[in-house]
């Protein structure tokens, strides 16, 4: 038999959202208020599990506690609910024998994803189930949206970025993850203000695109009448308050932006620590972070050791050190300190396949090679040293050899993890430096930086020695976590906007 239609003024009770809405009318009608303006929790699920982990099955105690959650799961009509806060889930017994009639027929309007409030006794049920033996409940917040099904979950993997609100709700695994990034951006921060830092924030906002090589985000202010760039990195401005001797050690732990592309280790907007030490050079560093690194996964883990995948990392100081040509030549067999000129450097990166962009520098065919024949190799902790002068616009010259200077990289599981200097401070070479990365962005290249006269004013009024280094927040975390993506360690990545 054919279905009548729904009329305009009925509600479809098969359709979910409809259902809710009918229960939240009657709610009302009921006089009771949805959406009331506070409730008196006093306990959380975790703590009455810690207090009462020794109550034998079957035994009841006269302990009153009050406790307030999502429902994720409601049986028997009603008379076991499953409470969710964000400490963990406890079930609530609701029964004719503790609550009124009134009571639990108010229970009927209750739904999964529904927040309330239970007020009851502590007992375990005879089949071991640490429960609340309900006296009474109050409905805190009628959800109007279905929860996605137990079963099923929440399979659409753009959806749970999308909606990170509903993907915390029905995965733990995922609440899991951006707790874990809370206890390892405190632990990082409580180590640098340890070692006697301090943390300063510094302008999202710029003038000058500076401080690493990248394509910034432009945008304009209208009271300044100014184009302004999103700070690709905040170098330059923690080095400045070196200058001015606020402290002998500064860091930064905040948002970068990079108007580059998106891949599974790649958010144009990222979360770094930058770290700036007055008296360090770049070996220092080498040390510094190797100890923060491999104290903080000691600290989350309980040891050096993680896996990721299927590889196993052990992240116990101290780390490998190679330099890059080093490495290029143990890899491939190519040795370009045997070649001078950007022409050779070509000629010699073909022989590997490797096609390097037209105009490229010898430092930039270097790099070029090295990322696509050697980075992806590096698994275990390894400190890459002695990088290219051409593609180093801020560090100090080697102290061996002219081509290159005193920088590294630092490499995890085939991804960049932390690069360091030890700082150029010679102003008339910084200037220099400048004036050819103005010469590149002239001949196209988008991510050559600009001159920065103020900050070469800056180091003429004289920058001591000092060993510098920026670390990836979110791609330590993936690492922490065993996590794929760095979508998954980001609260809210950046997506494409859906169009209707």
């Amino acid at each position: 038999m054919k279905q009548a239609p729904v009329q305009d003024n009925e509600q479809d009770l098969t359709d979910p959202r409809q259902a809710k809405e009918h229960k939240l009318a009657e709610l009302r009608a009921k006089g009771i208020n949805p959406y009331p303006p506070k409730f008196d929790r006093q306990h959380m699920a975790q703590e009455i599990h810690d207090k009462y982990a020794d109550l034998e099955d079957g035994a009841e105690t006269e302990d009153v506690v009050r406790v307030a959650g999502r429902i994720m799961a409601i049986r028997n009509n009603g008379m076991f609910i499953d409470l969710m806060d964000t400490s963990g889930k406890i079930q609530v017994f609701c029964h004719k024998m503790s609550m009124d009639e009134e009571a639990l027929a108010e229970l009927k309007l209750y739904d999964i994803g529904d927040i309330i409030g239970a007020v009851g006794t502590v007992r375990r049920t005879p089949r071991g189930e640490l429960s609340v033996r309900c006296t009474e409940t109050t409905m805190l917040t009628k959800s109007i949206l279905p929860l996605p099904e137990k079963r099923h979950g929440l399979a659409d993997i753009e959806q749970r970025y999308r909606q990170r609100y509903v993907d915390l709700i029905v995965n733990e695994e995922s609440r899991e993850t951006l707790r874990m990034r809370s206890k390892i951006v405190r632990f990082i921060r409580n180590y640098m203000d340890d070692m006697g830092a301090i943390e300063v924030e510094t302008p999202n906002l710029q003038a000058i695109m500076s401080g690493a090589s990248a394509k910034p985000f432009v945008t304009h202010n209208n009271s300044l009448d100014s184009d302004f760039y999103l700070r690709v990195a905040p170098e330059l401005a923690l080095k400045r308050l070196i200058v001015g001797g606020l402290a002998d050690s500064v860091y930064e732990i905040g948002r970068c932006f990079r108007n580059e592309g998106v891949s599974i280790k790649h958010n144009p907007e990222f979360t770094s620590i930058e770290g700036y030490h007055a008296y360090m050079d770049y070996f220092d560093i080498m040390e510094l972070v190797e100890d923060l690194v491999s104290k903080t996964v000691m600290e989350i883990h309980g040891t050096t050791k993680i896996m990721f995948g299927d590889k196993e990392i052990d992240f116990k100081a101290p780390w490998e050190r190679k330099s890059m040509c080093g490495l290029i030549l143990e890899h491939t067999g190519l040795d370009f300190l045997a070649v001078d000129t950007a022409e050779d450097a070509i000629a010699l990166a073909k022989t590997k396949g490797v096609h390097a962009k037209e105009g490229s520098n010898w430092g930039q065919v270097v790099a070029e090679v090295f990322d696509e024949r050697v980075e992806a190799k590096l698994i275990q902790p390894t400190h890459v040293t002695e990088m290219p002068m051409d593609i180093s616009p801020l560090a100090k010259v080697h102290r061996d050899n002219p081509k290159l200077v005193e920088r590294f990289e630092t490499f995890v599981n085939g991804w960049e993890l932390a690069n360091a200097f030890s700082e150029l401070n010679d102003p008339k070479i910084q200037l220099q430096r400048f004036q050819e990365q103005v010469a590149q962005g002239e001949a196209g290249d988008e991510e050559a930086q600009m001159l920065d006269d103020d900050y070469v004013t800056a180091l003429e009024y004289g920058l001591p020695p000092t060993g510098g280094w920026g670390m990836g927040i979110d791609r330590l975390i993936m690492l922490l976590t065993n996590s794929a993506n760095i979508r998954d360690v980001i609260c809210f990545p950046t997506l494409k906007p859906k169009k209707d």
